[in-house]
């Protein structure tokens, strides 16, 4: 759910979007396609990647072999279909007033275990977001609406729902395509499952998704108040199968102006009774998870240590604080804002915190000779790239998917004999503080404390602990330990209502939700 300065930014679109689904052969999907558009002009008809069957270039040369992956998000198009996945969210929002529709809805189908569309015309999109081995897992769910004061892209992503309703944060950004939206948003479900899992909540996994415009300013308050409020109204019209929360670009005011229009929300201001900005017990988290992983590691507590941090947003600031009361030697961070930097400096004036602005593309951070690094800014940041740059002797971090690719450059971690703390193992208690706010809250809550304690068999601390050591045990890389056993811990239907989610979807469909 929420780690709202600590997140990653949107990733690529991947390639295999453009399969065929299973269930769907290239021939069912490309008689339904007449147009093509290439780099060069309009094909007479059209056929997915794999598919060797020849088809008419521009000037009429046939050709049978298949398109280079960063061709493919162009190549599947209806003539009626409503958006593109490789248009702007601006583009995909005019062309659905253009249909006179407002609403995207693409459901689970358990017998293929694909998504398919409520409405045709938005099949072959549904079909290549199931193709898309790396980042759909069986997701029972995504659903798209256009916000009626703000024109911003709107998104729930929801993963499994057998533990409970989906519940992660929502996500402010700016998306050059829905694709890159749509990837951030089925990865971020289905860690939001996960880390709901492995903390012992009775939560599914979810993920919201704001794509602000790109002519909008975000620090407008007119724009903000209108963007929130449209996105309760969303939230409210999926009948509780997604609480939302706050995440990157939201704050705790973001999610009391999301409450004035839906009851589904958690992190509201403990004004009006939820439990505030999570980014303090998150931060607090993480470093409990830097110690069980060193203390496996046997190289003792954070005494004494060098950590590298990436980014300094809310989170890290926190994260700062703690680890300088846990007595470590040094501190070095980056960010590419400056007033960040700034922002952290002059909260903590102490000679072992050495921060600096640097740009987008310097890597430096990841060369540096440290005990821990922390990355706690942007996803992905974890690939064939930095990886070699590392000389860290374990990697944890506040930041949600670190690793760009969770099977690959979790190996070459391991290769490399640098332990990797997976995100949501470390970066759980933001969800855990606000979880449960329904409940009611209380100072100094026992039931948030305790995943602080390590005697607690489901603290931080003993989570992460056990984590590394089935990945010992077993051969495997954390990130492959860790997925297992919240994947397991996935299937454990809620004590009093399993499925809630999927009836809520039977019910949407049923009403007709999409043409509304």
């Amino acid at each position: 759910m929420p780690n709202r300065q600590a997140s990653d930014a949107p990733k690529t679109a991947h390639p295999s979007y453009m399969a065929p689904a299973r269930g769907h052969s290239n021939h069912d999907i490309a008689k339904k396609c007449c147009v093509r558009h290439t780099r060069v002009g309009v094909a007479r008809c059209v056929r997915l990647p794999g598919d060797r069957r020849s088809f008419r270039r521009p000037g009429g040369r046939h050709a049978s072999k298949p398109l280079a992956p960063e061709r493919q998000w162009s190549t599947l198009i209806r003539v009626d279909i409503p958006f593109r996945l490789d248009s702007s969210p601006e583009q995909v929002v005019e062309a659905l007033r253009n249909a006179q529709r407002r609403r995207v809805c693409l459901t689970l189908d358990a017998s293929s275990g694909q998504l398919v569309a409520s409405d045709p015309s938005c099949s072959a999109a549904a079909a290549a977001i199931s193709a898309n081995s790396r980042d759909f897992a069986g997701h029972e769910a995504v659903l798209l609406e256009i916000g009626a004061q703000s024109d911003a892209l709107l998104g729930a992503f929801v993963h499994k729902t057998i533990r409970g309703q989906a519940a992660g944060g929502v996500r402010h950004w700016r998306y050059t395509s829905v694709a890159d939206m749509v990837v951030d948003g089925l990865r971020l479900a289905r860690g939001m499952g996960r880390k709901n899992s492995l903390a012992g909540l009775w939560w599914g996994g979810g993920k919201g998704i704001i794509a602000r415009p790109a002519d909008r300013d975000p620090r407008d308050a007119d724009y903000r108040a209108a963007v929130y409020a449209d996105y309760g109204r969303f939230v409210s019209s999926l009948r509780g199968l997604y609480v939302t929360a706050e995440d990157v670009g939201t704050t705790a005011a973001d999610m009391a102006q999301v409450h004035t229009t839906t009851r589904f929300v958690t992190c509201v201001p403990p004004e009006i009774g939820g439990s505030g900005n999570p980014s303090s017990a998150t931060a607090r988290g993480v470093v409990c998870a830097m110690q069980g992983a060193l203390a496996w590691m046997n190289q003792g507590s954070l005494e004494g240590k060098h950590v590298a941090m990436q980014g300094t947003g809310n989170v890290a600031g926190f994260m700062a604080g703690y680890l300088l009361e846990a007595g470590v030697a040094r501190i070095t961070a980056v960010d590419i804002s400056e007033a960040s930097v700034a922002a952290l400096t002059q909260r903590w004036p102490d000679p072992r915190l050495q921060a600096r602005c640097v740009a987008p593309s310097d890597l430096s951070i990841f060369a540096t000779d440290c005990d821990v690094l922390a990355p706690n800014a942007l996803g992905g940041v974890l690939n064939p790239e930095t990886i070699p740059l590392l000389r860290a002797k374990l990697v944890c971090g506040a930041a949600n998917n670190q690793l760009l690719d969770d099977t690959r450059d979790a190996m070459a971690l391991r290769e490399r004999g640098i332990p990797v703390v997976p995100d949501f193992v470390a970066n759980r208690m933001g969800i855990v503080q606000c979880a449960n706010e329904q409940y009611g809250c209380l100072p100094d809550d026992p039931a948030i404390l305790r995943h602080f304690d390590s005697n607690w068999d489901d603290s931080v601390f003993a989570v992460t602990q056990a984590v590394l050591k089935r990945a010992s045990d077993d051969g495997i890389t954390t990130a492959a330990a860790a997925n297992a056993l919240a994947d397991e811990a996935s299937l454990q239907p809620h004590p009093l209502w399993p499925n809630r989610g999927k009836d809520i979807v039977t019910a949407l469909l049923a009403e007709r939700w999409a043409d509304q």
